[in-house]
């Protein structure tokens, strides 16, 4: 790229219209959607992919795009690099609307912006090595230069020694590790990882979502990620957006996501993480009580509004009686404490009522399920 290109890139012309149209709030923005909609023809007439997407990602933050398949969320990502061209709206990068980057503005922003893959996308005749040089060698980057990038970057992602095997060589985790240094190589300020890990086991996920979190980290990069898996958000992501049929139907901080989702598809992704009530319970249930011996089970919710992590002996003292713990747990996600618990409580002085509010000083949300023998 040359430092002309370069100044291009960085320096355009202001639009007035951008100027006025963002509250300067949103100014700082690293990445912004602004009325974003993408119509693809079908077979039976046009569709809509996207809707009047609103966003704005910050610099620095590793931000989830999540939704059921056909969502809308690879359409979405691709617009950032001009994959996809928008059909309305715009997108901005530092302020800049890149729908109008000629072919030469183009090739500059790609350079600056990363991307991975879920299947890799590695060249099979290719040693580890050669797949990471082979960017810079296209962009007529010195040799020397490229030997001293290639082995920093083999070292980053924990390859130094696998530099001369090809992938078929390779597990699923050190493919992916090439394709993450591979597109480091140009130095991004944004990576963009479309299902990076969906074709990873849970142990080679976590690694991988640990090595992101460190390039973002030592690199300050900004990480753009799209996944169905909330396990993923929750593992690495500070904030999330939720996709259906094109729209954003909710967003915000994972943990307050994660602890009180509004949405119906939130609560549906959200549902395999959470401890559903147990079957040989729920045939147990009754909704009144047969005898004084009988236990009222609650079941405490605790979405993140309370950072300090519920006090379970002064808890258990408040509701009286025995109290037996049934299932559930509390984590903490950004510094707030989420989860659930299920109790039984037998032998209170208190009735259901009083014991749900006598709890609910603890949890955000108390549910009175029942009572078992």
């Amino acid at each position: 790229m040359t430092a002309a290109t370069q100044r291009r890139l960085e320096t355009p012309a202001p639009h007035k219209a951008q100027q006025t149209e963002l509250h300067p709030a949103l100014n700082s923005a690293h990445v912004r959607f602004i009325g974003l909609g993408k119509t693809y023809d079908g077979k039976q007439g046009p569709v809509a992919a996207l809707h009047g997407i609103d966003l704005a990602i910050q610099h620095g933050e590793v931000f989830g795009i999540i939704g059921r398949s056909g969502a809308g969320k690879s359409s979405l990502i691709r617009t950032i690099n001009r994959l996809e061209q928008p059909s309305s709206g715009r997108v901005l990068i530092d302020q800049i609307d890149i729908g109008e980057f000629d072919e030469d503005r183009l090739v500059a922003l790609r350079r600056r912006i990363g991307m991975i893959f879920q299947h890799f996308n590695l060249m099979s005749a290719k040693t580890v090595w050669q797949n990471v040089e082979l960017p810079l060698k296209v962009a007529g980057v010195a040799k020397e230069k490229r030997e001293q990038k290639v082995r920093e970057l083999l070292e980053l992602v924990g390859l130094q020694n696998k530099h001369k095997a090809y992938p078929a060589q390779l597990s699923g985790g050190q493919k992916q590790r090439v394709g993450i240094a591979r597109a480091l190589v140009h130095d991004p300020a944004i990576l963009l990882c479309d299902e990076a890990t969906s074709a990873l086991d849970p142990e080679t996920t976590q690694s991988i979502l640990g090595l992101l979190r460190e390039i973002n980290q030592r690199l300050g990069l900004t990480i753009i990620l799209i996944t169905h898996e909330m396990a993923v958000i929750r593992e690495i992501c500070d904030r999330v957006v939720v996709l259906e049929h094109g729209r954003i139907v909710e967003q915000g901080p994972v943990w307050e996501v994660f602890g009180n989702p509004q949405h119906e598809v939130s609560k549906t992704l959200l549902a395999p993480l959470q401890h559903a009530l147990p079957p040989e319970l729920q045939s147990r249930l009754q909704p009144q009580p047969r005898s004084a011996e009988d236990a009222v089970v609650l079941r405490l919710q605790f979405t993140g509004a309370a950072q300090a992590e519920p006090d379970l002996a002064a808890l258990f003292a408040a509701l009286g009686g025995r109290v037996r713990l049934l299932q559930g747990g509390v984590e903490r996600i950004q510094g707030h404490a989420l989860g659930q618990l299920l109790l039984a409580v037998t032998g209170s002085s208190h009735a259901a009522e009083e014991l749900q509010q006598r709890a609910g000083r603890w949890a955000q949300q108390v549910e009175v399920l029942g009572y078992v023998v």
